[in-house]
């Protein structure tokens, strides 16, 4: 559990501090924008690696249940997370649900964290996803009080691009909500979550 959480600590916490402006704009001051956006990578991909290493050093341990979550909760968060995918997709394509959701990717963050709790009453989960839904509605706070300054996340600001994009985003966001819940999150994750497997 210690390395889950310096992997929470180290990729939450270089994210949360992008935040804070000033100190944001005095780093990159002194050091320059290039080597800052490589410490900022290198130390968010350390935590990602942390992360998973320290969840699965936790469910090698096993599991500590803090309660048990009916089975209708799975099928639900298997819902969730497709919504989660169409969203982080419309974050890249301009149309009514980016315009709706504001914040695509980070709509989608907290769709999947929350699907996740919902599903899993184990300690390690609940201190994983909520961490990451936490610090998502943070920044989602952080945005929305500096919008003027703020470009949206996946590309340039452009006007809604209709109808085409957002059946683009639903189809994609499904294919891949499809590919992975089926095949790629038991392989990588080693938890079968579609129905009957």
């Amino acid at each position: 559990m210690p390395l889950l959480v310096l992997g929470l600590a180290l990729f939450l916490g270089t994210h949360a501090f992008t935040t804070v402006r000033g100190s944001r704009a005095a780093l990159i001051g002194r050091y320059g924008e290039a080597p800052y956006k490589i410490a900022y990578s290198l130390l968010s991909l350390l935590g990602l690696v942390l992360i998973g290493q320290g969840y699965g050093q936790y469910r090698a341990a096993g599991y500590i249940e803090v309660w048990s979550p009916p089975v209708w909760t799975r099928h639900l968060a298997l819902l969730l997370v497709w919504a989660a995918f169409v969203a982080f997709v419309a974050a890249y394509l301009p149309g009514r649900i980016k315009r709706a959701l504001k914040h695509p990717m980070l709509a989608g963050v907290k769709i999947w964290a929350t699907a996740h709790l919902l599903a899993n009453g184990d300690l390690g989960s609940i201190l994983l996803f909520g961490s990451i839904l936490a610090w998502a509605v943070y920044a989602r706070i952080s945005a929305k009080r500096r919008e003027d300054e703020v470009r949206q996340h996946g590309g340039p600001i452009a006007a809604p691009a209709g109808l085409r994009n957002d059946l683009l985003a639903v189809g994609i966001g499904t294919l891949a909500w499809f590919a992975f819940a089926r095949w790629l999150h038991p392989l990588w994750i080693g938890v079968a979550v579609w129905p009957g497997t």
